[in-house]
């Protein structure tokens, strides 16, 4: 498949304020969680809104995955609240308007299934076990060409490549219709081709008014899509607002200099994710 370059700023116009970026799809506040008997968040507020792309940045262990995992049931509250579309975690039922992509991983889980079978999973929010319908084969179909893998449909996940494994969770996530779609450090690790393919569909996402939670350690052809960066620091809040300039190699584990060009935003910034 041939790469798609991400759009220009310009292609899509940029809430103005907070409130123009339409209603919370997540609404955390004052999130408190340990894992493991350690304490990871420390306090987490965190709003995403219909349509608007939200980057959690920060170093490792700061608490970003931790973070989108409390927001998907994975990792409970010690304290504090989670509201998703307007309704308290615990009155919540609707998880088939969330789509989900975890860290890289074999997209099977061992398991000897092809590429239609993994994708397909992501329907049963929806309905459950009954037979699959005609509707949903087409849902399938779609997501498997959105990522590029409609070819690839009968074939074993076992013998994909990293990046095209990536593709299969996307589509998995994807074939539900989500309007909240979560994806933890869905770049690392995948070619180059595989990042622009994931430029282009959350571009498509987004035009569609799906929420987009991303956690990433540096932004990529994703940083045109961006609206808000929320950096993460010792599992509090550093920085919630425009993403941090110089995110990229700057921000690359071992990059934690100051430069002698640098005024106080950039100095500012980069201190949050050393």
């Amino acid at each position: 498949m041939s790469a798609v370059t991400a759009p220009a700023d310009s292609d899509r116009p940029r809430p103005s304020s907070p409130e123009d970026a339409g209603p919370a799809v997540v609404g955390l506040r004052g999130a408190v969680a340990t894992v493991g008997g350690r304490p990871v968040l420390r306090g987490v507020d965190l709003t995403v809104r219909a349509g608007e792309v939200v980057a959690l940045l920060g170093a490792n262990g700061s608490g970003k995955s931790t973070t989108v995992k409390s927001v998907i049931g994975s990792v409970p509250l010690d304290r504090g609240s989670l509201e998703l579309f307007g309704r308290p975690y615990r009155k919540f039922r609707d998880w088939h308007r969330i789509g989900y992509v975890p860290q890289r991983t074999t997209a099977a889980g061992g398991v000897p299934a092809t590429v239609r079978e993994v994708v397909s999973t992501g329907r049963l929010p929806q309905h459950g076990l009954l037979p699959f319908r005609r509707k949903d084969r087409a849902a399938v179909d779609r997501a498997l060409t959105a990522v590029g893998m409609l070819d690839r449909a009968g074939d074993r996940v076992a013998h994909l490549s990293g990046g095209q494994h990536q593709r299969v969770l996307i589509a998995r996530a994807l074939v539900g219709v989500p309007d909240l779609l979560i994806m933890d450090e869905p770049m690392a690790g995948v070619d180059v081709d595989s990042q622009q393919v994931l430029a282009e569909i959350l571009r498509n996402e987004v035009q569609r008014g799906c929420a987009v939670l991303l956690v990433l350690h540096e932004l990529g052809p994703l940083e045109p899509l961006i609206d808000r960066a929320v950096v993460l620091r010792d599992g509090c809040v550093a920085h919630d607002g425009p993403p941090p300039r110089g995110v990229g190699q700057h921000a690359l584990p071992g990059h934690d200099h100051v430069h002698p060009h640098a005024d106080d935003h950039h100095r500012t910034t980069q201190g949050l994710l050393a």
